[in-house]
């Protein structure tokens, strides 16, 4: 049988499926590459800047800050913003740059989750609904039914289960992928703040 026949048998439900593995396939692929052109090694960038701000040359160093589309380079741009008007503001600054990447990087993310508990819940449906039809087979027939006439039914639940199943174990394990690469970055902007507020001190 063909991937179109399979999906035929599975009823109206693999519509939906299908929508959901479009969106989980766009939301993984558009974050990767969002991720890839955003992450920097913090380390290097930090040691770039640092002898500019060791020499006060602040606004040479927010400028090399304002050319890099990354979470360490907005969050140290932020600090040296606020650098003249105190230790405090430079935390405040540091915190709030932080929190605003972080949101950039976790958008559309909660989609993902939403397509990875959502399309086991719609292979189920297609499951009730499979048998159903095949529990209505039985009383339009009066019982007198084979495994031939119940056939369409439980193709339906079968096909719909695996593949509301096939759907959300992989959107399950690309949005863990894509949290554990949050987790890695926000923790690289944590350290360029925290090396940025001890050469304050």
């Amino acid at each position: 049988m063909t991937v179109l026949s399979l999906v035929v048998k599975g009823g109206w439900v693999m519509i939906f499926i299908g929508l959901c593995s479009i969106i989980g396939a766009w939301v993984y692929i558009e974050r990767l590459l969002m991720y890839r052109r955003v992450d920097v090694d913090a380390g290097r960038l930090m040691g770039a800047i640092r002898p500019l701000i060791e020499a006060g040359r602040l606004e040479e160093a927010e400028r090399q800050l304002a050319r890099i589309d990354a979470g360490p380079a907005s969050v140290l741009r932020a600090g040296l913003g606020a650098w003249s008007r105190g230790r405090e503001a430079v935390r405040d600054a540091l915190e709030a740059a932080g929190n605003q990447e972080v949101f950039r990087l976790e958008e559309r993310t909660s989609m993902l989750a939403t397509v990875a508990g959502i399309a086991p819940l719609l292979g189920f449906l297609g499951t009730v609904t499979g048998m159903i039809k095949a529990f209505q087979q039985i009383e339009n027939l009066g019982g007198n039914v084979n495994a031939t006439v119940l056939a369409g039914g439980i193709w339906e639940a079968m096909i719909t289960t695996a593949a509301g199943l096939m759907v959300g174990i992989p959107a399950l394990a690309a949005y863990n992928h894509l949290n554990n690469r949050i987790h890695r970055m926000s923790a690289q902007m944590e350290q360029s703040g925290g090396e940025l507020m001890s050469m304050m001190a």
